[in-house]
């Protein structure tokens, strides 16, 4: 007999399956951070960065090292999350042109909603992207136990842009962010003056934890994102390592090889001329800066999820307590000649995903997965650990047959994407395997105010230009191999899989 434990169940295989209940249900803390690179990590190669929390929870729970955004922008990124679907799926794009509102009927299929059917208490904390039924968010706020966020970029100091922060004694993102997770699963009064304090237009959709229930609740941070770093250490009160951290060892912060690198497309597919200046990358006393801060940023979060590891032992609840760690997407910092995100290239789709449980065996911790899985893959994963069934129009699997090291039927590619067509960038589509990368873009000429979902589904329209590379001998994506006739054969693979994956997932 093989006993799988996995949150609230333990699953026996017997000839005939059986399932028994535990006395508790599982609570969850899914923590989205934005931005934030795979090799961010101590863990996955940063030469400064000090992330022992972060490590710790991978060393304890299962590090996904193949983990990926499908549509690598804020918006689209976070609809997936919610829809668990691909974004030419749930068509919520990043410009008010595509109808960028999740539906109140699809809201009802998120992985918190399902859990609040359940019987979990829920909170949504920090930054929202895209909208929930209509301009207010009813559904989310409806449907939400604590509803503690921001529209848009939340600033390091988010009280600046968003009022509702203002009763946050916290005035930085990280640590305010921590104090009103912390406001929520409290029981005593030590937060009493958060919800005293909390602006009139909020003050009715924050609720503490239900003590009886167990919770789910969804830390979204704005950082390391360039947006927030702004200010950084600016405040007499800032936490000294917003300051002066790593000012000793900030000579060892690398750069791309060969920086500053020429932008690897053609200008007619991406030309920096379109572009918010942010995404220039050309300046190196300005890229070495805004590194500097992203490492402190990361840093403030790694200090974050230890403290909540501890408030969570100090409340009782860390032995019930599954955590998820992810990013909404990657960024370039100069490689390829760019900046920002977008891009189908790894630096902008690969993050890194950490799914930890106390119910894990020792044969379990520290596992680390190979196989390709998306953010998409959160929410069934989530729910299926809650033992709530996942609902039909996921798109995206649970990873537990991973975990557990099953010889399942895994995907073999993944299909990318990027239909944000303003500020100049192409709209693409893309295969990764672990072995090649396809990429083709189209032409802008026709695209710009335009969101363009079913565009490859619906009309014969041919791509302006196409990328193959070999990603085991050329991790960088530096050698094109389209035109090499060696790999004609492997292209036009690719190019039929690209193809069949549009139609599949439209």
């Amino acid at each position: 007999m093989k006993i799988l434990f996995y949150g609230i169940f333990i699953i026996a295989s017997f000839t005939s399956c059986t399932a028994q209940k535990q006395e508790k249900k599982p609570n969850i803390i899914f923590v989205f951070t934005d931005d934030q690179r795979f090799n961010s990590l101590s863990m996955t190669g940063d030469p400064i960065t000090e992330t022992p929390h972060i490590d710790q929870l991978a060393k304890e729970g299962v590090f996904f090292n193949n983990a990926y955004i499908t549509s690598p922008i804020c918006g689209p990124s976070r609809a997936n999350i919610f829809t668990a679907q691909w974004e030419r799926r749930n068509k919520i794009g990043f410009t008010n042109v595509s109808k960028h509102v999740i539906s109140a009927e699809t809201y009802q299929n998120s992985w918190q909603a399902q859990l609040k059917k359940a019987g979990y208490s829920t909170a949504f904390i920090g930054k929202h992207h895209t909208k929930i039924g209509d301009k207010k968010d009813t559904p989310l706020i409806e449907n939400t136990d604590f509803s503690y966020y921001g529209n848009g970029h939340l600033g390091f100091y988010p009280e600046k842009k968003h009022k509702q922060f203002g009763n946050l004694k916290n005035k930085t993102q990280v640590e305010g962010l921590l104090e009103a997770t912390k406001a929520y699963l409290s029981q005593g009064d030590d937060y009493k003056y958060f919800y005293e304090n909390a602006d009139p237009s909020i003050k009715n959709q924050l609720k503490k934890r239900d003590p009886k229930k167990p919770f789910s609740a969804w830390i979204n941070f704005n950082l390391p994102h360039a947006s927030s770093i702004g200010g950084m250490g600016s405040r007499d009160t800032d936490p000294e390592y917003y300051k002066t951290k790593y000012n000793d060892v900030k000579h060892k912060i690398e750069l791309p090889d060969g920086y500053p690198q020429k932008i690897s497309l053609p200008e007619n597919v991406y030309a920096t001329g379109d572009l918010m200046k942010y995404y220039v990358t050309a300046n190196k006393g300005k890229l070495l800066n805004e590194k500097l801060k992203m490492d402190r940023a990361v840093y403030a979060i790694d200090l974050m999820l230890g403290d909540l590891r501890t408030y969570l032992k100090e409340i009782g609840e860390a032995e019930n307590t599954i955590i998820v760690f992810c990013s909404d997407n990657g960024l370039f910092l100069g490689e390829h000649g760019l900046g920002g995100k977008t891009i189908l290239y790894d630096e902008s789709v690969h993050v890194p995903m950490i799914v930890y449980s106390p119910f894990f065996t020792d044969k379990t911790k520290g596992k680390v997965v190979d196989e390709l899985v998306v953010g998409q893959d959160i929410p069934a994963t989530i729910l299926e650990m809650c033992g709530v069934t996942v609902p039909e129009s996921y798109q995206g699997k649970s990873m537990l047959p991973l975990i557990d090291g099953e010889n399942t039927n895994w995907r073999e590619d993944i299909f990318l994407e990027n239909l944000f067509t303003d500020q100049g960038y192409p709209r693409q589509e893309g295969v990764r395997s672990k072995q090649f990368k396809y990429i083709r873009s189209f032409s802008k000429e026709n695209d710009r105010n335009k969101y363009l979902p079913e565009q490859t589904i619906n009309t014969s329209e041919a791509p302006i230009y196409e990328e193959l590379f070999d990603i085991v001998n050329d991790p960088k994506e530096q050698n094109n191999l389209v035109g090499n006739k060696d790999y004609i054969e492997v292209l036009n693979i690719y190019r039929e899989r690209c193809e069949t994956l549009v139609s599949e997932l439209n």
